[in-house]
C-alpha cells in the first residue's frame, strides 16, 4: 500500500507558481508515495479582529481533515530542523508505518496550539519566516528529495 501524505496548510488562492511548484513534486511522487494538497479557508482578518480566535478556528478546520489515524506532524518555527537524511530515516519509518501522514501548514498567523498539541513530530524549516504558500513548495520538494535518495534516483545529486 502506497504511503499517503496530506499536506493540510491554510489558505486556498496560492499563486500559480506556488500551485505549479507543489503539484510537479506530487507528480514525481506518484506511486509508492502520494502527495496531497488540502486546503482549509484561512480566517478573516478585519481590523481589530482577535488574532487568537482566528488562528484558534483555522486550527479547528485543519485538525477535522487529517484521516483518523494519522500521524500528524506540524511545521512550526519551534520544532526541530531536519536535514535531508533526516527526512529520509522518517520517510522510511512512514512507509512501513502503515498511517498516513498529515503535516500541518498554518496561516500568516502560524498554527494553532490545538494544532501543535495534536502533532507527533514539530518540522521547523529553520528560524526564518518564510510565505506560508512558499512552505508548501519547500515541503513537497524535500520530501521528493528524500524519496529519490531512497530510490537511489540522481534528483538529489543534482541540488
Amino acid at each position: 500500500m502506497p504511503l499517503r501524505l496530506h499536506l493540510i496548510a491554510a489558505g486556498d488562492r496560492p499563486p500559480r507558481w506556488v500551485a505549479e511548484g507543489f503539484d510537479d513534486y506530487a507528480r514525481r511522487l506518484a506511486g509508492e508515495v502520494s502527495l496531497r494538497l488540502v486546503e482549509v479557508d484561512v480566517a478573516r482578518r478585519v481590523k481589530g479582529a482577535d488574532v487568537a480566535r482566528a488562528v484558534a478556528d483555522e486550527g479547528r478546520r485543519m485538525l477535522a481533515a487529517v484521516p483518523p489515524t494519522a500521524r500528524v506532524v506540524a511545521l512550526a518555527v519551534e520544532g526541530q530542523a531536519w536535514s535531508t537524511d533526516d527526512v529520509v530515516a522518517r520517510l522510511a519509518r512512514w512507509t512501513t508505518d502503515g498511517r498516513d501522514v498529515a503535516m500541518l501548514v498554518g496561516g500568516p498567523d502560524g498554527l494553532s496550539p490545538a494544532c501543535l498539541a495534536r502533532a507527533e513530530d514539530l518540522w521547523s524549516l529553520g528560524p526564518l519566516t518564510l510565505p506560508h504558500m512558499l512552505v508548501r513548495v519547500i515541503v513537497a520538494e524535500a520530501l521528493y528529495r528524500a524519496w529519490s535518495v531512497r530510490a537511489g534516483h540522481p534528483y538529489h545529486r543534482a541540488g
